[in-house]
């Protein structure tokens, strides 16, 4: 009988420190999921109300696109100031002597 309770103590102590193995955070990881979820596309998204569409006008750029003479693209400036480029005081990595 020692025999037996030798082995059931040795599984109960060997239980006991198999479950001190576990993460101590159960959110451990939710910083990666929540990144991977920001970059996802919805491929369904909601809008407040519909889209507004001008068939005369999409009539228009279909003729125009079969044609070749697409209009192009006005360039929407979204950010007003100066670069930021960030940069600090560092060497350009190139040396003037050679």
């Amino acid at each position: 009988m020692t025999i037996d309770r030798a082995k059931m103590l040795c599984s109960v102590l060997a239980l006991g420190l198999l479950s001190s193995c576990t993460a101590n955070d159960p959110g451990m990881g939710d910083a990666v999921r929540s990144n991977y979820a920001a970059q996802i596309v919805n491929p369904e998204p909601e809008y407040a109300e519909p889209m507004p569409a001008n068939a005369d006008q999409t009539a228009a750029a279909q003729e125009r696109y079969r044609k070749g003479t697409v209009k192009k693209p006005v360039g929407v400036k979204t950010t007003t100031g100066g670069s930021g480029s960030g940069g600090g005081g560092g060497s350009s990595g190139s040396s003037g002597g050679n």
